[in-house]
């Protein structure tokens, strides 16, 4: 069983919400997840900052368990220091190319 750390979406046209969860690769996004880590809201508040919610604890054992998290979830956790960036073998192909 494949299982994956991804945004279910919620809220409404033109004002998403997210939550951060554990769920089976193969179900939908918005389907009954494993377990709920947390929330992301994309759209920034007054202060110009996107709220998110994690739980560092779970999302740290759902990592060391295998759990493979998305693209966007990779990028939010980045930033909050749960994991190393993955390096990036296309980009340096592009930095080349556009040298020549």
């Amino acid at each position: 069983m494949v299982v994956r750390i991804r945004l279910a979406r919620h809220g409404r046209r033109n004002l998403p919400f997210y939550h951060i969860v554990v769920a089976n690769a193969r179900t939908g996004r918005n389907s009954k997840p494993i377990e709920k880590l947390g929330s992301f809201n994309p759209l920034p508040d007054a202060d110009g900052t996107k709220l998110i919610q994690l739980n560092f604890e779970r999302a740290k054992y759902w990592l060391t368990v295998g759990a493979q998290p998305s693209e966007t979830v990779e990028k939010l956790f980045v930033k909050a220091d749960l994991m190393p960036q993955a390096p990036k073998p296309w980009l340096e192909a592009a930095k080349k190319m556009r040298e020549l």
